[in-house]
């Protein structure tokens, strides 16, 4: 069994409430991880391992070795800074171990990476993602721009297979629902871009060291994946045809 480590899709938010007068404030926190967890899951070939953002400080391995236990490492909205600016560096002034150097070592060594597009990877919402000119964006299939690299497509925009013929899209239906947005990327001269998105790549792929890696650039769940996509017969296909992919090396 293939193991995945998924790490974002968590989120909390803090409500201010204002009624004439009076004003009171609340919290709740939410995840959307269920989309895909049950896609990966669905035939029993994968487990299922969520870090949300808020513990990635005290769940996310710091060894090599503890990383390896992983086949594939998916990221999905949590920015550069949760991995590389853990409490014990930002107010105790230690030392921490680098997560993103350890990222591009799990890869080259033979392990699998997923960037999953949203507001707060790549580069996101006001490039609040920071991936830019790190040592991930050094081995994903893409470049990164400078600045906002959200496309918002609040009328729906449908991305467009480009080779067929991958494995990473057999028995997926040529034709795509819509999304209702992506992050703009450029891919890498290396890369093999399987299917786009207004000519951008939408699902890229590549070949680092001894292991694969990919960005995928539009979200895994709503919003700018709305139900319709989410819940589209070649959704569930597509991701275990992603981590086959990525681990068959």
């Amino acid at each position: 069994m293939k193991r995945v480590l998924f790490i974002g899709e968590s989120w909390l938010v803090h409500v201010q409430e204002t009624k004439g007068f009076d004003v009171f404030t609340y919290d709740f926190y939410e995840e959307a991880v269920g989309f895909i967890q049950k896609a990966l899951t669905s035939d029993g070939t994968n487990e299922f391992v969520h870090i949300p953002s808020h513990r990635l400080e005290m769940d996310f391995p710091t060894t090599l070795e503890d990383l390896q236990k992983f086949d594939v490492v998916m990221i999905s909205d949590c920015g550069a800074n949760t991995f590389n600016l853990p409490m014990n560096t930002f107010t105790r002034l230690q030392r921490s171990v680098n997560k993103l150097e350890l990222l591009k070592e799990f890869v080259e060594k033979g392990g699998a990476l997923v960037m999953i597009g949203g507001y707060l990877t790549f580069q996101g919402i006001q490039a609040r993602g920071c991936w830019k000119n790190t040592p991930v964006e050094e081995i994903l299939p893409v470049d990164l721009q400078i600045g906002d690299d959200r496309v918002e497509k609040c009328q729906g925009v449908v991305p467009v297979t480009v080779q067929a013929d991958h494995p990473v899209l057999a028995g997926v239906p040529a034709q795509w629902p819509a999304v209702l947005g992506y992050n703009r990327l450029s891919a890498k001269k290396d890369a093999v871009v399987v299917a786009e998105i207004e000519g951008n790549p939408f699902i890229a792929l590549r070949e680092v060291g001894e292991g694969r890696t990919c960005a995928y650039a539009t979200d895994c769940a709503p919003h700018w994946s709305p139900d319709e996509f989410c819940n589209w017969e070649g959704y569930t296909r597509l991701w275990l045809n992603l981590v086959n992919w990525l681990t068959k090396k």
